[in-house]
């Protein structure tokens, strides 16, 4: 029973099995209702247009319409969607049966026909919508916890590992002040370094940050990195002008960059690069880090742990927001990833 869950909701074959209990209890209940060798089509009619209405309710209205609080147009197009498909029901109905009662709608037993039709497919396409709403509900829930969860141990371990902060910017101050006036590089980077500490323990305590705070970051990270590569390293940072005015989760992307300069390649012959683009469109935030590398006898992916845990994080925080991909091959690794921010 373990492996069979799974391997139902995988396949989504629990949908055909609900189904198809729906149809066999709805034919053994109906079936005398109708001229004999009818009762299979009319019943398979009624399944199929049911279920249409509901999978086109809960995942294209519900997501595109009342998730994104359109809720006056939601609920438009959710009447007319459905008295349209009830309207076509009986419609096929009557052909299946060979009637032409159907252009006589508007008379006889009008009630009974709304009654027997409409009513019951609101009814049971709106208990599907809501049996929807609550697992995506669950879901959340469930999600939200576990980024609760794992933000908790992450500020556990960082407080495991923390030093005195006061202690450490005073030292980096002292060590300011013992660098000769001259030597402006020096000063210059142990001011970088100092804002890349400051950055990581005050900073990223909030849940999102501009922008423009992550970009400087990096940006001050990749000019330390410049320090410790001689000319032979190319290394270049394109940030596109509309990157600006909106939030991001802090720390997010620069675990991409580290692994760039960590796995660069040291060629004599060719070239040495890391090449990282950042720009926006249309809502979508566009990060892209490539890096020069050689694989060594043995070696595996210029990943590791920490693109692992970014993956994780990119999928508690923008769950279904989001597209990473990976190229790694002999000559190059690059990391291309989009974050939708509405």
């Amino acid at each position: 029973m373990k492996r069979i869950l799974p391997f139902l909701r995988r396949t989504k074959l629990h949908h055909l099995l609900v189904w198809a209990l729906v149809f066999f209890g709805w034919y053994y209940f109906r079936y005398q209702d109708y001229a004999p060798g009818l009762g299979w089509w009319i019943n398979l009619l009624k399944v199929a247009d049911l279920a249409l209405m509901i999978y086109v309710t809960n995942y294209l209205l519900i997501p595109r319409l009342l998730y994104k609080k359109k809720y006056v147009l939601f609920t438009g197009v959710f009447i007319v969607f459905v008295f349209s498909f009830s309207l076509l029901k009986m419609y096929l109905e009557e052909r299946i049966m060979r009637r032409n009662n159907f252009f006589n709608i508007w008379g006889g037993d009008l009630k009974g026909r709304i009654y027997d039709n409409v009513i019951p497919h609101f009814l049971l396409v709106s208990t599907g919508a809501a049996f929807k709403l609550l697992m995506d509900y669950a879901r959340s829930q469930k999600r939200l916890g576990e980024v609760f969860k794992e933000k908790s141990e992450a500020e556990l371990n960082f407080l495991k590992s923390q030093i005195n902060p006061h202690l450490l910017f005073n030292s980096l101050n002292a060590i300011y002040f013992l660098i000769d006036k001259q030597n402006v590089a020096a000063r210059q980077s142990l001011l970088q370094f100092s804002d890349l500490l400051r950055y990581q323990l005050y900073d990223c305590n909030a849940d999102r940050i501009e922008i423009e705070k992550e970009v400087t970051y990096l940006q001050d990270y990749i000019k330390l990195q410049r320090i410790r590569k001689d000319q032979s390293y190319e290394i270049q940072m394109n940030i596109g002008p509309e990157v600006s005015g909106f939030q991001i989760t802090p720390l997010l992307l620069i675990p991409f960059v580290e692994n760039a300069f960590k796995h660069i390649s040291h060629h004599h012959d060719r070239r040495n690069y890391v090449q990282v683009d950042l720009s926006r469109d249309n809502g979508v935030l566009h990060f892209r880090v490539e890096n020069s590398r050689e694989r060594q006898q043995g070696s595996g992916s210029g990943g590791g742990i920490g693109l692992n845990n970014v993956k994780r994080r990119l999928a508690l925080l923008y769950p279904e927001k989001h597209e990473l991909k990976i190229r790694d091959n002999d000559a190059t690794f690059t990391v291309s990833l989009t974050l939708n921010l509405s």
